[in-house]
């Protein structure tokens, strides 16, 4: 890959570009407008909202103003925990595509997977979930769906009941936080993996070991990052409102992270997590 408009392409043969631009924490004002304008100004065509960032206006109002087409722009949201099930899914849809101001999705997720209480009854709640987002998807107002912090478990059983597989599942990723073991399970099941917090929220930034890394490339500890999470297959999702950084983020193709730094990177002990464990969340 040479640029952020180079893509993936999903199970179903639709492409998306490498990496996305982040909006969590972003403002539902003129602050997010900007910083997506600067986005695509440094070669981003993907952008990752979601009902609960509560900025979807602002996010829809930066993609109606570009100049450049709608088609060329891959645009993100998802499904917030209240709203889980078939109906309230369908209406949540149609409030978040009200407020973005679109006419389609190029991808859904479902935010976080039901996992509390009787088995029985979160793998219902999920399965009733994913079948309002295959009739979106049949009914053409998505181009691809998916889920979000699924763990393999909750992968299996959705999928033991589902008609169309997940295409990508977007999961907390970062070097100290690798999660192999989802990833694993996702590339034998042919479902892309996002990675959402790619530079630890800034935890790992400061790491010694990262510094020295990324110093040898001559790049910062944010592309060491980003670039690491392209080369293990994964499509990073970074986040910025300061446009410096929203183009450094971009700029990670003219490097390539050795396979003995990627063995470091990979191997180094678990730290600069968020904290969100899927199956404990309570919100």
């Amino acid at each position: 890959m040479n640029s952020p408009r180079d893509t993936f392409v999903l199970r179903n043969g639709y492409e998306i570009p490498c990496i996305g631009f982040g909006t969590w924490q972003s403002p539902n004002d003129e602050k997010t407008i900007d910083a997506i304008n600067v986005a695509i100004d440094a070669g981003y065509r993907h952008i990752d909202t979601a009902a609960a960032y509560d900025n979807e206006e602002a996010v829809g109002k930066a993609i109606k103003g570009l100049e450049i087409p709608r088609s060329e722009v891959f645009v993100t949201s998802k499904l917030w925990n209240s709203e889980r099930g078939y109906d309230t899914a369908l209406k949540a849809f149609d409030q978040s595509l009200k407020k973005l101001g679109l006419d389609y999705l190029d991808l859904y997720l479902i935010h976080w997977p039901a996992a509390r209480g009787p088995e029985d009854e979160w793998q219902k709640t999920n399965s009733e979930t994913w079948r309002a987002f295959e009739k979106l998807y049949k009914d053409g107002y998505v181009k691809a769906i998916g889920v979000s912090n699924f763990k393999p478990h909750h992968l299996e059983a959705l999928m033991s009941e589902s008609e169309i597989d997940p295409m990508v599942n977007q999961i907390e990723m970062h070097p100290g936080f690798p999660e192999t073991e989802t990833r694993d399970f996702c590339d034998l099941s042919g479902i892309l993996v996002e990675a959402w917090s790619p530079l630890g929220s800034g935890r790992v930034l400061d790491d010694d070991r990262l510094l020295e890394i990324a110093a040898n490339y001559g790049v910062t500890v944010a592309q060491l990052c980003i670039r690491w999470i392209l080369q293990n297959g994964a499509l990073p999702l970074p986040k910025s409102l300061t446009p410096e950084r929203i183009r450094e983020n971009a700029d990670v193709f003219g490097f390539e992270i050795s396979k003995e730094d990627m063995h470091k990177i990979n191997e180094l002990e678990q730290f600069g997590m968020s904290g969100l464990d899927p199956d404990e969340v309570t919100f």
